[in-house]
């Protein structure tokens, strides 16, 4: 039986032992998992030597799962219903050893033709995380060309994101395009169905992101973890593309003192910045073994960054810069007006 398989879960957790590696919970010790999901990284936190810990989500359709653990582990196990950038919030006054967070939409979700995260499936153009709020088809309405082109070059990595706002925007003239299938048959005509990606993937994606403010969430709570850790506090996060992956690498490194646009070719600058706030025991991301690739098909785009706290102050301001520039949901709720 592989690690994997140790969890009886209708979807393994991402790189499971690298993350447990990396928390190295211990008895005692306080923990947040600020992606619950479907419990995965929980349980295991929960099965390690009697550890606390702090599970966040804020998909309402993993009540039955919350009722299963809080039975189970009872006041070794809370739960938070909210955005994971809310830890501050849920942790209260306590200091915390350990955060993982599991960046991007859930297999659970995927698999939920209702809740309008993929294309294969056919349902309402939904992708709302907690179900609230403007969905993507509110964007896909509202939003101007150039917005929407924006958004799909930003947030999709869509080479050819002016045509596929271009369709978009001539189709909603016609009629209101609703569906995950409407959108994604749009697509398959704006960019052709050529190559093994589906000409979908990155418009989809995109949409997702705007609409769950997902990497200004990401943001928020990485500045949330530096303020609630511990010192010795781990901070472990698995991102699934290159936007998470970027913003997570950027602000472990500026946090860890390293500094900012220094290039090997270029003598070493002075450190005038704040103390580091953490340190990094690996500067390069781990990806998942063979083992769990031939296994897993979702970790196969994964990439585990982890650093440590310090005992030093949490940094008094932010970096907004380490985010990138496109339409906001403000935006959207100004067009929706």
């Amino acid at each position: 039986m592989t690690a994997l398989q140790k969890i009886d879960l209708p979807h393994y957790p991402v790189m499971l032992p690298e993350v447990m590696a990396a928390l190295a919970p211990l008895s005692g010790e306080l923990f947040i998992d600020g992606t619950f999901g479907n419990g995965g990284y929980s349980r295991a936190i929960l099965e390690a030597d009697g550890a606390h810990l702090i599970a966040i989500d804020r998909d309402p359709n993993v009540a039955p799962r919350v009722a299963d653990y809080e039975a189970q582990y009872g006041d070794r196990f809370e739960f938070f219903e909210g955005a994971f950038s809310d830890m501050a919030e849920a942790a209260g006054e306590r200091k915390v050893n350990g955060i993982v967070l599991d960046i991007g939409v859930s297999s659970m979700q995927l698999d939920q033709a209702v809740r309008g995260f993929s294309f294969q499936k056919d349902g309402p153009l939904d992708m709302r995380m907690a179900q609230n709020g403007p969905s993507a088809a509110d964007a896909v309405a509202h939003l101007s060309h150039g917005e929407l082109a924006k958004i799909f070059q930003v947030y999709g990595e869509e080479r050819r994101a002016k045509r596929c706002a271009d369709f978009i925007v001539r189709a909603r003239e016609v009629e209101p395009i609703v569906t995950t299938a409407q959108l994604a048959d749009l697509m398959a005509q704006a960019l052709g169905k050529s190559g093994k990606i589906n000409p979908a993937t990155r418009v989809f994606q995109a949409l997702r992101i705007f609409v769950n403010d997902e990497l200004g969430e990401l943001y928020r709570a990485l500045l949330a973890a530096e303020d609630i850790l511990a010192p010795g506090g781990r901070l472990v996060v698995v991102a699934f593309h290159s936007l998470e992956d970027r913003i997570v690498k950027s602000f472990f490194r500026r946090r860890a003192g390293e500094t900012k646009g220094q290039s090997r070719y270029m003598p070493e600058a002075q450190d005038t910045g704040p103390a580091a706030s953490f340190t990094l025991p690996g500067r390069s991301a781990l990806t998942a073994s063979k083992t769990e690739l031939s296994e897993n098909v979702r970790s196969r785009s994964a990439k585990l960054r982890r650093a440590v706290r310090t005992d030093a102050p949490a940094w008094a301001e932010g970096d907004e810069s380490l985010l990138p520039r496109a339409p906001s949901l403000a935006d959207l709720a100004r067009a929706m007006s």
